[in-house]
């Protein structure tokens, strides 16, 4: 599949101020606050004001926020976009882009398809040469990786953990070789239960900042070492959206005196083969040396 999108090379005077403007035709993702409702762009009221059809992934937080800002739905079709409905929508969403129509997509909050709904729509839009533009606006991810105090020159967006723990925790070793920040999303039920499987992973020393509620009444960034942190939140019931930055492995770890201290912890409750892959990739020692250690402590043993 080959497609273009031309969009110009600096900011467009007439799309960026004035009164709202007729919409271009085509399909429309705009990011929606993901808490303070102020945070809606300019841009995207133009979109909700000129839009000839709205659709949301939950059409009573979209009404909420144009009533907030004084805009009416009016006539205009208003539809649910949601993961559960999305086949059955798809071709209606797509009738309404083939008749010339504008169509204009809103997650419940923050920028569609990030965790959120919308991958299929916008695929099959683009399939069926249908225009497909972004109003951009509040993201959790970058909002949580600006606030966290962490390496921003290179971040890795991991999305939901899987809710096993196995497959978590295989993810999870995955992910610790990765040369980047990580960003995680979590429900406030299960951060305590991803927090205890990073530990067991990245180790106790690796930076780690916990963001819940940005931009909402009771913000909360809690930035310390995963170990810290696990011990600060035990017995606490968390409450509302959690995202959890990670900092990336660091290098100076390869020390052979900090090599036998994870491997002796990793072998305690994992295969040699397990507990090298996760030692190299927590300490950013070679894999060569990491398993010849490993080889040595149990021959010790």
């Amino acid at each position: 599949m080959t497609s273009a999108t031309t969009a110009p090379d600096s900011p467009d005077p007439e799309r960026s101020d004035g009164p709202a403007r007729a919409v271009t035709p085509g399909l429309h993702l705009i990011a929606t606050p993901i808490g303070a409702a102020r945070d809606i762009t300019l841009r995207a009221l133009d979109l909700l004001a000129g839009a000839d059809v709205l659709a949301a992934e939950d059409t009573r937080s979209l009404r909420r926020l144009m009533e907030l800002h004084g805009i009416s739905v009016g006539r205009r079709p208003l539809l649910a976009y949601h993961d559960h409905n999305g086949p059955r929508m798809r071709p209606r969403l797509l009738s309404e882009l083939a008749a010339g129509r504008t169509v204009v997509y809103a997650s419940e909050a923050g920028t569609p398809l990030v965790a959120d709904p919308g991958y299929q729509l916008v695929r099959e839009a683009v399939a069926a040469g249908h225009a497909v533009h972004a109003a951009p606006g509040p993201s959790a991810v970058l909002t949580a990786l600006v606030v966290s105090g962490l390496p921003s020159d290179r971040f890795a967006f991991m999305g939901f953990a899987p809710t096993r723990k196995g497959e978590r925790e295989r993810a999870l070793r995955a992910a610790a070789a990765i040369p980047a920040t990580l960003i995680f999303y979590e429900s406030p039920r299960r951060v305590h239960e991803l927090l205890a499987n990073m530990v067991q992973v990245f180790g106790t020393a690796r930076d780690a900042a916990l963001c819940r509620e940005l931009t909402k009444r009771h913000e909360e960034v809690l930035r310390m070492p995963l170990g810290e942190l696990v011990d600060h939140l035990k017995g606490r019931d968390l409450r509302g959206e959690v995202v959890l930055v990670v900092d990336r492995a660091r290098t100076e770890g390869s020390d052979p005196a900090a090599i036998d201290a994870a491997l002796v912890t990793a072998l305690a409750r994992t295969s040699l083969k397990d507990a090298v892959a996760e030692v190299a990739a927590t300490t950013g020692a070679p894999r060569r040396i990491v398993y010849q250690a490993a080889l040595r402590l149990q021959g010790e043993t």
